[in-house]
């Protein structure tokens, strides 16, 4: 994410706008709190939400919407670069009332901080967090097929989902609760135990027409301030080396997946390779700050009181473990048109197109 890669990108992004052919309909978007947009606010029992400032503090009107975010986030992004306004709403927000049936239904967003891949993830028999795991949310979408269904009708409504994006972040959570266990799982089992379950989603979601997955993988989770704390200033190998032997994993399993189905098309993005060459040549990017939180300066969570940063366009991390805006937006470019190095076999953009 150097100043020319992200330059090249944004100028890529402008002529794919300016090309782009295909239509799509809908997003749709499952994950944990890097993608959320307020699901967890609609959880009275969560402890694990952001609406409250300082987030929100570069949104419109500054409002604390739940994003973990001095502003947007990368669903945001992504659903921008695609010509939606920003992400999609959350589905608890709607009530059980998706209005369908209205002409520019675009979507939902599913995603819940703190959840991941595994039910349990998110959750401990001491404090519940209530989070919407992604089985939950695999479900959810599964209520939103059915009522495609009777809207459009079967057929209509499976060409609809044909086309539309579903973009999944999820895996962060999984492995740093993990990692942090009382009895945690060796990576060698670990990781693969996470692509059984992650395939089971999607074989869920394909089973009710999703068709066309973006699937960013885990980020150098090691390098959040939040993990800095314990490893004297410095990246948690453990964690990174889970987090690229995850991204391997992913990539096995979609290839695998989408052999057998040959419909399938998708596109799975590295974070890793494009946020850890920041972190280890910030002097390369636009960032001035890629190790301390913006808001609690690295060591406090950020609350009303926490210390905040005003050049936050120049940190990556806005919180202990969340991208800046800044940095959401420099992501979610790579993320659509990105070369081999960041995605694989095709990026986001070819991806609406294929």
């Amino acid at each position: 994410m150097a100043k020319g890669l992200a330059f090249v990108a944004l100028s890529l992004i402008i002529g794919v706008l300016q090309s782009a052919n295909a239509e799509v309909p809908a997003i749709f978007i499952l994950g944990d709190s890097t993608v959320d947009v307020g699901t967890n606010n609609y959880l009275p029992d969560s402890n694990i939400t952001a609406n409250f400032p300082h987030n929100g503090v570069d949104f419109p009107f500054q409002r604390a919407t739940g994003r973990f975010s001095n502003g947007l986030n990368t669903a945001d992004f992504l659903a921008k670069f695609f010509g939606f306004k920003r992400s999609p709403v959350s589905f608890l927000s709607l009530n059980g009332t998706l209005a369908i049936k209205k002409r520019r239904f675009r979507g939902v967003n599913f995603a819940s901080a703190g959840s991941g891949l595994l039910d349990i993830t998110g959750q401990t028999s001491t404090q519940k967090a209530n989070v919407v795991p992604m089985g939950e949310q695999v479900y959810q979408f599964s209520m939103v097929y059915n009522d495609l269904v009777a809207s459009k009708g079967t057929s209509e409504a499976q060409n609809f989902l044909s086309k539309s994006l579903i973009f999944i972040s999820v895996g962060s959570n999984d492995i740093v609760g993990n990692h942090y266990s009382k009895n945690p799982i060796p990576k060698e089992q670990f990781i693969p135990n996470l692509a059984v379950v992650y395939e089971k989603h999607l074989r869920n979601l394909i089973s009710v027409g999703a068709r066309k997955f973006g699937i960013i993988s885990v980020p150098p989770v090691g390098c959040c301030p939040s993990q800095r704390v314990s490893a004297n200033g410095e990246c948690l190998k453990e964690l990174n080396d889970q987090a690229e032997a995850f991204f391997s994993t992913m990539d096995t399993l979609m290839r695998n997946l989408s052999y057998e189905n040959k419909d399938i098309k998708y596109s799975l993005e590295n974070t890793f390779n494009i946020t850890k060459p920041v972190i280890d040549n910030p002097q390369n990017s636009s960032f001035t700050d890629v190790k301390n939180a913006c808001c609690g300066n690295g060591t406090l969570h950020c609350t009303p009181f926490a210390s905040l940063c005003s050049n936050r366009h120049k940190y990556l991390f806005w919180d202990l473990f969340h991208p800046t805006q800044a940095a959401s937006r420099l992501a979610a470019s790579i993320l659509f048109v990105g070369d081999s190095r960041f995605a694989t076999p095709i990026n986001f953009s070819q991806l609406a197109e294929a």
